[in-house]
């Protein structure tokens, strides 16, 4: 009698209450479709991940901030979160994504599999496809609570219900405002003030030092830290990137440096390291904790990729951005918003547009249109990001009439001799259409397989330096968005490269000073547009057409999209052939370094 007392009150215990990490644990499966290591959850794998997961549901948190890189598992901690509050605490949730699309993609790839594989879901949210269902991918109910899934640029996905959990991820992806309607993070914030235990968790790897929305937020947080033990001195240290250290030019002998003790660890010490590592915090914690990791720190990743994918990127500053942000999970600083003219003109090397350097693998054009003339830059590109400036040309005339234009194009059919005696021709022609945008079009629309574009500038941050086509006018031009204020941050990167090198400008001897001041005309500042932080490009001098041609060819490097190592192999048994030519007619030869060595008098840009 007493056995079924026993078994009756346990019928009627509430559930023990789990901490997130727990239940995840317990209940939590991953598939082969959204992970490298399918089967049962295990926290310990992550061991970082445990404090994040159990600060939500502490009832002094309020807000959950995590500041991240690439490869530390942070979508499958959001989905444990998910699945927790699902099957533990049902209530209303809300999933805000940068787009309705990328929404879309994360509950058909990541949440569908989890509540198909975690046996704890399954029978909590039905099938999309079912008769009796009132489910939708973007739109999912479960007793005592539903989920909706939206993007950041949908007003209407932000203006409707109530939530109790917000989950915001990605939200340095977000778009400035969702539509008309102002800051997205906010929108979805006040559809939760009608709960006392509301809780939001922000997530992102973060972007442009000043901007980025995960850095605004870490920053109010109590900047939580993982702290490590050394195999050797026991000190605790927090995993740096200065500490890591490998063989020159061998970055998979990729090691750890003790800052504590000077002594080397191996990528076998690393998961002993993370069991018995701890968060600590920088600041008293309040209502809103904040936590900060590295790829340095990842179980799926190792010290040698990383130097290798650091070793690739510092060749590239775009990609050399990317990688602070993705594997770091730091913001991206600028060096220096302003340059000085003065240092560039010292730069200047001897050769000019009659000969120019083997180095030169492929030259682009970059044409910018006035109303009396038309300016153009000639740039040619080599390896590892380094560019030669060849020649600036103004052509004068009504840009409204033809004239100019058939100048322009009898002028740009020319070929530059190399000192090997091979020449190049112009590949990829960009022209900006943004003024007497009918004549340009009239211009490029027979030349477009000679590839000679139109381009539409975009001055927002982050995007792409050239984007897809899209088919403008009434002749159907092809017209590539390209992404001004990326490209000009990229330039002002290079123009910082004191030493030949990646990203390295070189420029010939018949540049002059103005040409630098209109090249060094802008410099980049921070300020509040419409309430909003915003990335903006101020002049500093009236005329700055030597950056927007140098801007533009760099456009139609990236339409072109050459790969230039391969182009540098074919051409190496080239020049070597020719070089060998040369040494046996030595009056030619001295006639092609004479040539070389002339300095013009020329001035790039024309009297104003």
């Amino acid at each position: 009698m007493t056995w079924v007392w026993t078994e009756t009150a346990k019928a009627f215990q509430p559930p023990k209450r789990l901490q997130v990490s727990e239940w995840s644990d317990e209940y939590r499966y991953l598939t082969s479709e959204s992970s490298a290591e399918p089967g049962k959850w295990r926290t310990s794998r992550a061991p970082y991940q445990k404090e994040i997961m159990d600060c939500i549901i502490d009832r002094n948190i309020e807000t959950v901030v995590f500041m991240k890189s690439a490869q530390v598992g942070a979508t499958e901690l959001l989905l444990n979160i998910l699945g927790y509050y699902i099957s533990q605490d049902p209530c209303p949730v809300l999933v805000l994504q940068p787009t309705i699309e990328m929404g879309r993609s994360f509950s058909k790839d990541r949440l569908a599999p989890m509540l198909a594989s975690s046996p704890a879901l399954v029978d909590k949210v039905k099938e999309p496809r079912s008769r009796d269902s009132e489910n939708t991918v973007l739109h999912k109910k479960f007793p005592g609570g539903h989920m909706t899934i939206t993007g950041a640029n949908s007003a209407s996905g932000l203006a409707s219900r109530p939530i109790r959990i917000l989950l915001v991820d990605e939200c340095d992806r977000y778009p400035q405002s969702a539509g008309s309607e102002g800051d997205p993070i906010s929108l979805a914030t006040k559809r939760t003030t009608t709960f006392w235990n509301r809780k939001i968790i922000m997530a992102s790897t973060p972007t442009i030092d000043g901007l980025s929305r995960i850095q605004t937020a870490f920053e109010t947080s109590d900047k939580r830290k993982f702290y490590v033990p050394c195999v050797h001195c026991k000190q605790f240290i927090t995993l740096e990137w200065a500490n890591v250290h490998w063989e020159e030019n061998e970055p998979v002998t990729a090691h750890y440096v003790c800052q504590e003790c000077g002594s080397i660890m191996e990528e076998k010490h690393k998961i002993q390291m993370l069991r018995d590592g701890e968060w600590r915090a920088e600041k008293e914690t309040t209502t809103i904790a904040g936590f900060h990791i590295s790829e340095l720190y990842s179980p799926w990743s190792t010290w040698a990729s990383m130097a290798v994918a650091f070793h690739q990127a510092k060749k590239h500053p775009e990609l050399l951005k990317t990688w602070v942000n993705t594997a770091l999970g730091e913001v991206w600083r600028d060096s220096g918003t302003e340059i000085e003219s003065e240092g560039l003109l010292k730069r200047r090397e001897n050769w000019d547009a009659e000969c120019i350097p083997d180095d030169v693998l492929v030259i682009t054009c970059g044409v910018d249109v006035q109303d009396d003339r038309l300016e153009l830059q000639v740039v040619g590109w080599g390896k590892e990001s380094q560019s030669y400036v060849i020649e600036y040309q103004v052509f004068w005339g009504e840009t409204a009439q033809y004239t100019v234009w058939h100048e322009l194009d009898d002028y740009v059919q020319r070929r530059y001799q190399r000192e090997t005696k091979t020449d190049l021709p112009i590949a990829c022609i960009a022209i900006d259409s943004g003024y007497q945008t009918q004549s340009v079009y009239n211009f490029v629309k027979v030349r477009q397989g000679r590839r000679i574009f139109a381009i539409k500038g975009q001055s927002q941050p982050g995007k792409p330096i050239a984007g897809r086509p899209t088919q403008s006018g009434r002749q159907r031009v092809q017209l590539f968005p390209s992404g001004v204020d990326t490209a000009k941050e990229t330039v002002f990167n290079w123009l910082q490269k004191e030493e030949p090198g990646p990203g390295y400008i070189h420029f010939p001897s018949t540049v002059d000073d103005e040409y630098f001041k209109q090249l060094t005309s802008e410099k980049r500042q921070i300020k509040y547009v419409k309430g909003r932080k915003s990335i903006v490009w101020v002049p500093t001098r009236e005329r700055n057409e030597a950056l927007d041609t140098y801007v533009y060819a760099l456009v139609a490097l990236h339409i072109l999209n050459p790969d230039l190592d391969k182009i540098a192999e074919k051409a190496e048994p080239t020049i070597e052939k020719t070089e060998t030519t040369t040494e046996t007619q030595p009056q030619q030869r001295n006639l092609l370094r004479e040539r070389r060595t002339r300095r013009g008098k020329k001035s790039f840009v024309k009297d104003w």
